[in-house]
Protein backbone atom coordinates (compact mmCIF):
# COMPACT_ATOMS: atom_id res chain seq x y z
CA UNK A 1 0.00 0.00 0.00
CA UNK A 2 2.75 2.45 0.94
CA UNK A 3 4.69 1.80 -2.26
CA UNK A 4 1.72 1.51 -4.66
CA UNK A 5 -0.25 4.56 -3.45
CA UNK A 6 2.53 6.61 -1.86
CA UNK A 7 0.78 6.94 1.50
CA UNK A 8 2.01 6.89 5.05
CA UNK A 9 2.18 3.75 7.18
CA UNK A 10 -0.50 5.11 9.54
CA UNK A 11 -2.98 5.79 6.70
CA UNK A 12 -2.31 2.40 5.07
CA UNK A 13 -3.02 0.62 8.38
CA UNK A 14 -6.23 2.63 8.86
CA UNK A 15 -7.49 1.67 5.38
CA UNK A 16 -6.62 -2.02 5.93
CA UNK A 17 -8.06 -1.91 9.47
CA UNK A 18 -4.73 -3.20 10.80
CA UNK A 19 -3.50 -2.18 14.22
CA UNK A 20 -0.43 0.02 14.00
CA UNK A 21 1.15 -1.80 16.97
CA UNK A 22 0.71 -5.11 15.16
CA UNK A 23 2.35 -3.71 12.05
CA UNK A 24 5.32 -2.38 13.99
CA UNK A 25 5.70 -5.39 16.30
CA UNK A 26 9.16 -6.94 16.45
CA UNK A 27 9.63 -10.42 17.86
CA UNK A 28 11.42 -10.71 21.19
CA UNK A 29 11.49 -14.51 21.06
CA UNK A 30 14.71 -16.16 22.25
CA UNK A 31 16.57 -17.78 19.36
CA UNK A 32 17.91 -20.54 21.69
CA UNK A 33 21.49 -20.03 20.47
CA UNK A 34 23.06 -21.91 23.39
CA UNK A 35 20.64 -24.80 23.04
CA UNK A 36 21.22 -24.99 19.28
CA UNK A 37 24.99 -25.05 19.83
CA UNK A 38 24.80 -27.86 22.39
CA UNK A 39 22.39 -29.83 20.19
CA UNK A 40 24.84 -29.59 17.29
CA UNK A 41 27.71 -30.73 19.52
CA UNK A 42 25.80 -33.80 20.71
CA UNK A 43 24.64 -34.67 17.20
CA UNK A 44 28.24 -34.46 15.93
CA UNK A 45 29.48 -37.03 18.46
CA UNK A 46 26.36 -39.26 18.62
CA UNK A 47 25.84 -39.45 14.89
CA UNK A 48 23.29 -42.27 15.06
CA UNK A 49 21.09 -40.60 17.68
CA UNK A 50 17.77 -39.10 16.65
CA UNK A 51 16.10 -36.17 18.35
CA UNK A 52 14.45 -38.33 21.04
CA UNK A 53 17.74 -39.69 22.38
CA UNK A 54 19.38 -36.28 22.05
CA UNK A 55 16.46 -34.89 24.08
CA UNK A 56 17.24 -37.41 26.86
CA UNK A 57 20.92 -36.38 26.86
CA UNK A 58 19.96 -32.71 27.06
CA UNK A 59 17.58 -33.37 29.97
CA UNK A 60 20.42 -35.09 31.83
CA UNK A 61 22.48 -31.92 31.41
CA UNK A 62 19.70 -29.75 32.85
CA UNK A 63 17.99 -28.41 29.70
CA UNK A 64 14.29 -28.40 30.65
CA UNK A 65 12.64 -28.35 27.23
CA UNK A 66 10.07 -30.75 25.84
CA UNK A 67 10.72 -33.08 22.91
CA UNK A 68 8.69 -30.93 20.50
CA UNK A 69 11.04 -27.98 20.85
CA UNK A 70 14.08 -30.23 20.45
CA UNK A 71 12.52 -31.69 17.31
CA UNK A 72 11.88 -28.21 15.88
CA UNK A 73 15.47 -27.12 16.48
CA UNK A 74 16.71 -30.51 15.25
CA UNK A 75 14.85 -29.96 11.99
CA UNK A 76 15.86 -26.31 11.61
CA UNK A 77 19.51 -27.21 12.10
CA UNK A 78 19.13 -30.00 9.50
CA UNK A 79 20.60 -32.63 11.80
CA UNK A 80 18.50 -35.52 10.50
CA UNK A 81 20.60 -38.26 8.89
CA UNK A 82 19.61 -40.54 6.05
CA UNK A 83 18.92 -44.10 7.06
CA UNK A 84 20.32 -45.36 3.75
CA UNK A 85 23.64 -43.89 2.82
CA UNK A 86 24.29 -43.21 -0.87
CA UNK A 87 27.01 -45.28 -2.46
CA UNK A 88 30.48 -43.92 -3.13
CA UNK A 89 30.05 -40.99 -0.84
CA UNK A 90 32.30 -39.79 1.94
CA UNK A 91 30.71 -39.17 5.33
CA UNK A 92 30.20 -35.46 5.76
CA UNK A 93 30.57 -35.45 9.54
CA UNK A 94 34.09 -35.03 10.90
CA UNK A 95 35.56 -35.70 14.31
CA UNK A 96 38.29 -33.81 16.07
CA UNK A 97 41.40 -35.81 16.94
CA UNK A 98 40.98 -37.80 20.12
CA UNK A 99 43.34 -36.80 22.94
CA UNK A 100 45.83 -39.38 24.12
CA UNK A 101 45.31 -41.12 27.45
CA UNK A 102 47.35 -39.36 30.12
CA UNK A 103 47.18 -41.76 33.07
CA UNK A 104 45.95 -45.13 34.22
CA UNK A 105 42.15 -45.57 33.89
CA UNK A 106 41.90 -42.38 31.86
CA UNK A 107 40.54 -44.12 28.77
CA UNK A 108 39.70 -47.72 27.87
CA UNK A 109 38.72 -49.28 24.57
CA UNK A 110 36.67 -52.37 23.79
CA UNK A 111 35.68 -54.27 20.68
CA UNK A 112 34.38 -57.63 19.48
CA UNK A 113 36.14 -60.46 17.63
CA UNK A 114 34.88 -63.69 16.08
CA UNK A 115 36.31 -67.20 15.85
CA UNK A 116 35.19 -70.85 15.64
CA UNK A 117 35.52 -74.05 17.65
CA UNK A 118 36.80 -77.23 16.02
CA UNK A 119 33.25 -78.27 15.07
CA UNK A 120 32.38 -74.98 13.37
CA UNK A 121 30.43 -73.41 16.23
CA UNK A 122 31.06 -69.69 16.31
CA UNK A 123 32.31 -67.83 19.38
CA UNK A 124 32.66 -64.13 20.11
CA UNK A 125 35.35 -62.36 22.11
CA UNK A 126 34.95 -59.05 23.94
CA UNK A 127 38.36 -57.41 24.29
CA UNK A 128 38.90 -54.57 26.79
CA UNK A 129 42.21 -52.68 27.12
CA UNK A 130 43.61 -49.69 28.99
CA UNK A 131 44.99 -47.26 26.39
CA UNK A 132 47.63 -45.80 28.73
CA UNK A 133 49.14 -48.89 30.34
CA UNK A 134 48.48 -51.08 27.24
CA UNK A 135 47.10 -53.69 29.64
CA UNK A 136 44.52 -56.23 28.54
CA UNK A 137 41.86 -55.88 31.21
CA UNK A 138 39.69 -58.76 30.02
CA UNK A 139 38.95 -61.03 27.07
CA UNK A 140 35.46 -62.39 27.61
CA UNK A 141 34.57 -65.45 25.51
CA UNK A 142 30.93 -66.38 24.82
CA UNK A 143 28.91 -67.88 22.02
CA UNK A 144 26.78 -64.74 21.81
CA UNK A 145 26.72 -61.31 23.42
CA UNK A 146 23.97 -58.93 24.40
CA UNK A 147 24.36 -55.51 25.96
CA UNK A 148 23.66 -56.98 29.39
CA UNK A 149 26.68 -59.31 29.07
CA UNK A 150 28.88 -56.32 28.17
CA UNK A 151 27.67 -54.50 31.28
CA UNK A 152 28.35 -57.58 33.44
CA UNK A 153 31.91 -57.77 32.10
CA UNK A 154 32.54 -54.11 32.96
CA UNK A 155 31.02 -54.53 36.42
CA UNK A 156 33.28 -57.53 36.98
CA UNK A 157 36.35 -55.40 36.18
CA UNK A 158 34.94 -52.66 38.43
CA UNK A 159 35.34 -54.95 41.46
CA UNK A 160 39.15 -54.72 41.29
CA UNK A 161 39.76 -51.56 39.29
CA UNK A 162 38.39 -48.04 39.03
CA UNK A 163 36.26 -47.27 35.99
CA UNK A 164 37.71 -44.91 33.35
CA UNK A 165 36.58 -41.45 32.35
CA UNK A 166 35.75 -42.66 28.84
CA UNK A 167 35.55 -45.87 26.81
CA UNK A 168 36.18 -45.90 23.07
CA UNK A 169 33.77 -48.14 21.17
CA UNK A 170 32.43 -48.62 17.67
CA UNK A 171 28.78 -48.31 16.63
CA UNK A 172 27.80 -51.93 17.25
CA UNK A 173 24.31 -52.59 18.57
CA UNK A 174 25.65 -53.83 21.92
CA UNK A 175 27.39 -50.49 22.52
CA UNK A 176 24.63 -48.20 21.22
CA UNK A 177 21.86 -49.93 23.18
CA UNK A 178 19.79 -48.26 25.90
CA UNK A 179 21.19 -50.71 28.48
CA UNK A 180 24.74 -49.61 27.75
CA UNK A 181 23.78 -45.95 27.65
CA UNK A 182 22.09 -46.18 31.05
CA UNK A 183 25.09 -47.99 32.59
CA UNK A 184 27.47 -45.33 31.28
CA UNK A 185 25.26 -42.54 32.65
CA UNK A 186 24.92 -44.13 36.08
CA UNK A 187 28.66 -44.95 36.22
CA UNK A 188 29.71 -41.45 35.04
CA UNK A 189 31.57 -42.91 32.04
CA UNK A 190 31.56 -41.29 28.60
CA UNK A 191 31.09 -43.62 25.61
CA UNK A 192 33.29 -42.25 22.83
CA UNK A 193 31.92 -43.62 19.54
CA UNK A 194 34.07 -43.92 16.44
CA UNK A 195 32.83 -42.93 13.01
CA UNK A 196 31.15 -45.75 11.06
CA UNK A 197 33.62 -47.44 8.72
CA UNK A 198 36.61 -45.70 10.32
CA UNK A 199 38.63 -48.28 12.33
CA UNK A 200 41.53 -45.82 12.46
CA UNK A 201 39.51 -43.80 14.99
CA UNK A 202 40.45 -46.50 17.50
CA UNK A 203 43.71 -47.81 16.13
CA UNK A 204 45.10 -49.38 19.31
CA UNK A 205 42.23 -51.79 19.92
CA UNK A 206 42.45 -52.84 16.26
CA UNK A 207 46.18 -53.44 16.70
CA UNK A 208 45.55 -55.40 19.89
CA UNK A 209 42.90 -57.53 18.16
CA UNK A 210 45.44 -58.24 15.44
CA UNK A 211 47.85 -59.55 18.09
CA UNK A 212 45.11 -61.73 19.59
CA UNK A 213 44.33 -63.13 16.14
CA UNK A 214 47.93 -63.79 15.12
CA UNK A 215 49.37 -65.01 18.44
CA UNK A 216 46.41 -66.80 20.01
CA UNK A 217 43.44 -67.59 17.77
CA UNK A 218 45.47 -68.69 14.74
CA UNK A 219 47.86 -70.75 16.87
CA UNK A 220 45.31 -72.74 18.87
CA UNK A 221 42.66 -75.37 18.20
CA UNK A 222 39.68 -74.93 20.51
CA UNK A 223 37.86 -78.15 21.40
CA UNK A 224 35.12 -76.52 23.49
CA UNK A 225 34.03 -73.16 24.86
CA UNK A 226 35.78 -73.88 28.20
CA UNK A 227 38.95 -74.86 26.34
CA UNK A 228 38.81 -71.57 24.41
CA UNK A 229 38.34 -69.59 27.62
CA UNK A 230 41.31 -71.29 29.29
CA UNK A 231 43.72 -70.85 26.35
CA UNK A 232 42.71 -67.26 25.66
CA UNK A 233 43.02 -66.31 29.34
CA UNK A 234 46.46 -67.93 29.46
CA UNK A 235 47.53 -65.87 26.46
CA UNK A 236 46.12 -62.70 28.05
CA UNK A 237 48.15 -63.21 31.21
CA UNK A 238 51.27 -63.84 29.14
CA UNK A 239 50.52 -60.66 27.16
CA UNK A 240 50.31 -58.61 30.35
CA UNK A 241 53.20 -60.16 32.28
CA UNK A 242 55.80 -61.45 29.82
CA UNK A 243 55.28 -60.23 26.27
CA UNK A 244 57.60 -57.31 25.28
CA UNK A 245 55.85 -54.30 23.79
CA UNK A 246 57.46 -52.05 21.20
CA UNK A 247 55.30 -49.09 22.30
CA UNK A 248 56.90 -49.40 25.77
CA UNK A 249 60.47 -49.65 24.49
CA UNK A 250 60.53 -53.44 24.68
CA UNK A 251 59.34 -53.53 28.29
CA UNK A 252 56.65 -55.81 29.63
CA UNK A 253 53.41 -54.86 31.32
CA UNK A 254 54.46 -55.74 34.85
CA UNK A 255 52.94 -53.90 37.78
CA UNK A 256 56.08 -51.96 38.64
CA UNK A 257 56.35 -50.58 35.12
CA UNK A 258 52.65 -49.73 34.95
CA UNK A 259 52.68 -47.77 38.19
CA UNK A 260 55.94 -46.08 37.20
CA UNK A 261 54.27 -44.78 34.02
CA UNK A 262 51.19 -43.80 36.01
CA UNK A 263 53.19 -41.80 38.62
CA UNK A 264 55.23 -39.99 35.97
CA UNK A 265 52.12 -38.85 34.09
CA UNK A 266 49.76 -38.13 36.99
Amino acid sequence: MKVAYDVSERRACRVLRLSLSTCRYQSVKDGQAALRMRLNELAATRIHYGYRRLHILLKREGWNFNAKRIYRLYSEEKLGLRRRKPRRRVACRTRVDRPEATCMNDCWAMDFMHDELFDGRRIRLLTIVDLFTRESLAIVVRQRFRATEVVKALDWIKQTRSLPKSIRVDNGTEFTSKVMDRWAYESDVTLDFSRPGKPTDDAFIESFNGSVRAECLNENWFLSLDDAKAKIESWRQDYNEHRPHSALGGNVLNLAHKFERWSLSC
